[in-house]
């Protein structure tokens, strides 16, 4: 039984006009501390017992068992729930020292698969800082959706086909130059890509070129697709190796090109159910009745198919072959209306399924608030910034610890870290400003700040030796340790949070306030005095690192025992 519940089960007791449940949900927490951790307001009793709602609170706060909490006090309208500090820290304690990594475990999912569709950057295109949100966005869902009991597919739907591919052969054809393109190919690439898209704004028969040789690669030509296969593998090589450094795995590389014999089956099915309608010889699909106002185009009046073609072409691939209990599409706010059609267009063909996916839209990242564009060169390139956070990490922890053993692992491990926890601490919706120094620094709502808590509260166990002890007893009643306690308490209830909104800044917002309130915590406790509650202390240090990790785990994030 929660505490909201065993309130609810005591109000309920004395309260002929509301049920348990309706009780439950109308619980406060105050909003300052020494109010109690949990209210009642009277103001909906007021009408029904015709009464003012602080004269109820005072008759509510009298008749109650009182027996399971330290207090029970009417304060204006509101009765006031003071929990049993002693009793609950150390039921929280004895949970997280039993269960270690695996608190707040739960068993939501059943094993059923959640795919994630993630990352997805264009071939021969540079892996830039505009690539980074929907990599560590779905990531990290992966990881808390995993924790729920689900088992998490990362999906890389890579940008392997498409016109860009003809512009890049034109390009290369005109102006490339095979080794240099093998001594450093996603640079070479990009400057051709950017040299074309400028050029062809001059003269439009570029673009003809280019749609040209685009054909050309869909009717199998040998030279098309032997170029482009370069393209791709020497991409895969570069991505591969930045995968690596960001400790990002995927289950599936398979791209748009892998839905390209998977299509003609999608236009089957869609004239099989009558779906398909004739517009300027286009072929269209009506979704007016879902209140969407444009048409989806499923082809063109060339015959050429679009993207919502492939991609319903793979939402019938994923659902056939990982049966998901849900399909999340980690793609940026801009393709919004793509993913009300995609669906919209699934429902019509009948399946209800199409309700289980989910667009997990994001906001820009932009450097001094200016848009970033491949095609016009304007990009932050993560690799390069990557090697710049650990080098900055790196010259932090020289004059915090000059002494740490195994120092460039850990400068890594923080300066990924602050990369990713930037960008996971942002409401995904939101867009920021890229800006390395606040990123990487140790102080303020960072990765570092909550990594450093983390690898304090580790030398402050290795110095007490402490071991946790599962038949021991732990229990604490101050109100500094009382706010740590309520943190790590309500761990399962911010994950299942996190989830239900596919929003990892709740976990790292939690992180951060769990960080904040154990510096405060030992900065006004001698933990490692000698004193009845030493072990307690050291329980609570010890519970309050495990959350931490597991919270930085769920976000992508090493967490260093020292730095």
């Amino acid at each position: 039984m929660t505490e909201k519940q065993l309130i609810a089960s005591k109000l309920a007791a004395v309260l002929n006009d509301l049920d348990q449940e309706t009780i439950e949900q109308l619980l406060e927490k105050p909003k300052n501390a020494s109010m109690g951790d949990l209210a009642f307001p009277a103001f909906s009793l007021a009408k029904v017992l015709r009464k003012a709602p602080n004269l109820i609170a005072a008759e509510v706060a009298e008749q109650i068992d009182a027996s399971d909490f330290e207090k029970v006090q009417a304060v204006g309208p509101y009765v006031n729930f003071f929990l049993d500090k002693s009793k609950i820290s150390g039921q929280v304690l004895a949970e997280v020292v039993q269960h270690g990594s695996h608190y707040a475990d739960q068993n939501l999912g059943q094993n059923r698969n959640i795919i994630l569709d993630m990352s997805s950057p264009n071939i021969a295109k540079p892996f830039s800082i505009g690539h980074l949100r929907s990599t560590v966005i779905g990531d990290s869902l992966a990881y808390i959706v995993e924790k729920l009991g689900y088992n998490p597919v990362r999906i890389n739907h890579l940008g392997d086909w498409g016109k860009q591919f003809g512009m890049l052969i034109v390009a290369y054809k005109k102006w490339g130059d095979q080794a240099a393109v093998e001594a450093n190919p996603i640079s070479e690439l990009l400057k051709l890509y950017v040299r074309i898209n400028a050029e062809a704004e001059e003269d439009p028969s570029l673009d003809d070129e280019a749609r040209d040789w685009f054909r050309k690669l869909e009717a199998d030509d040998e030279e098309a697709v032997s170029l482009w296969q370069w393209f791709r593998d020497e991409s895969l090589v570069e991505f591969n190796r930045i995968y690596q450094g960001l400790a990002v795995d995927f289950d599936s590389y398979n791209g748009e090109a892998f839905y390209n014999d998977k299509m003609d089956e999608v236009i089957d099915l869609l004239e099989e159910k009558d779906l398909l309608q004739d517009s300027r010889g286009a072929q269209v699909i009506n979704l007016e009745k879902y209140g969407i106002e444009h048409p989806a185009m499923i082809k063109k009046s060339d015959g050429a198919t679009l993207y919502i073609t492939r991609d319903l072409a793979a939402a019938l691939y994923r659902k056939r072959t990982y049966d998901f209990a849900k399909s999340i599409y980690v793609v940026g706010n801009e393709q919004a209306a793509h993913f009300k059609q995609l669906k919209a267009v699934l429902k019509e063909m009948g399946y209800d399924w199409s309700d289980d996916m989910h667009h997990v839209a994001f906001g820009l990242v932009t450097k001094e608030r200016k848009k970033l564009s491949t095609r016009k060169g304007n990009v932050i390139l993560l690799e390069p910034t990557i090697n710049e956070a650990v080098n900055r990490a790196q010259s932090q922890i020289d004059a915090k610890n000059p002494d740490l053993p195994n120092k460039e692992a850990i400068a890594r491990a923080v300066g990924v870290g602050a990369i990713k926890f930037y960008d996971l601490k942002t409401d995904r919706t939101n867009g920021y400003d890229f800006d390395l120094d606040t990123m990487v620094s140790f102080e303020g709502e960072t990765g570092p700040y909550v990594q450093y808590a983390h690898a304090r509260i580790q030398s402050i166990l290795r110095k007490a030796d402490f071991k946790p002890n599962t038949e021991a007893t732990y229990s604490l009643s101050d109100n500094e340790s009382w706010e740590i306690i309520k943190l790590i308490q309500d761990f399962p209830r911010i994950i299942r949070r996190a989830s239900d909104n596919y929003e990892p800044s709740i976990i790292a917002k939690f992180a951060i306030n769990l960080a904040q309130s154990f510096n405060k915590y030992y900065a006004h406790t001698r933990i490692l005095d000698d004193n009845p509650e030493r072990d307690s202390r050291l329980a609570l240090s010890y519970a309050t690192a495990t959350v931490l990790k597991e919270a930085l785990r769920l976000l992508g994030v090493e967490a260093p025992n020292e730095m």
